[in-house]
């Protein structure tokens, strides 16, 4: 089965930007996803969050998505699945197979998908967050269907920039930065879920 069929895919609609080098605003991001969250939830009757880390860490440039799913997993979230780590990332080889394992196992859950992209030349360094599915492997000409219903991308180098060579040479600590900021986001909308619970 297509992976469009398996989760339902929309096109990436209202993508907001967040610079992740100054001035980043995990508030605002979280507050952003949250809301994103809630009505994919409300809209399609699901019950559940699953936080789709899609990468490898055989490249710098490819591997926040491992790289945040590391993190989400080592803060223990208590109302979210993450799957795709650095021990187990999700990439070009295997996403057909996770995605029937997500099938069979978070059938109503949202899934955020999570990945590196390119894009303009003065967004290099920005997270993008927008409602709708993500197509992985495009900035390395790969033809990888798109997954997810909420997308979350770092925006890793140019658009013009299309050789794989190039995401060896992304600078690590530009990754890192957005992996924590994007990290920091996700937590923050859960401690936000928590806050609502208590005063109802």
């Amino acid at each position: 089965m297509k992976l469009w069929k398996t989760f339902n895919i929309q096109k990436r609609e209202e993508i907001s930007y967040y610079n992740t080098s100054e001035g980043f605003d995990a508030d605002r991001f979280a507050i952003d996803l949250g809301r994103l969250i809630d009505n994919e939830m409300a809209l399609k009757g699901k019950s559940g969050v699953m936080y789709l880390c899609i990468g490898t860490d055989r490249s710098t440039g490819d591997s926040l998505g491992p790289l945040i799913g590391h993190k989400l997993q080592r803060r223990r979230l208590s109302g979210a699945a993450v799957v795709g780590t650095l021990d187990k990332p999700v990439h070009a080889m295997n996403l057909d197979l996770y995605a029937r394992y997500i099938r069979l196992h978070f059938p109503d859950y949202v899934v955020v998908a999570i990945d590196a992209s390119v894009g303009s030349a003065d967004h290099v360094g920005y997270a993008t967050l927008g409602r709708g599915a993500l197509q992985p492997g495009l900035g390395v000409s790969k033809e990888l269907e798109a997954v997810g219903d909420i997308s979350i991308t770092g925006i890793v180098g140019g658009c013009n920039s299309r050789d794989p060579v190039m995401l060896q040479s992304v600078r690590l600590s530009m990754v890192m930065k957005m992996a924590d900021c994007i990290c920091e986001s996700i937590c923050r909308v859960e401690r936000l879920w928590k806050k609502s619970l208590s005063y109802q």
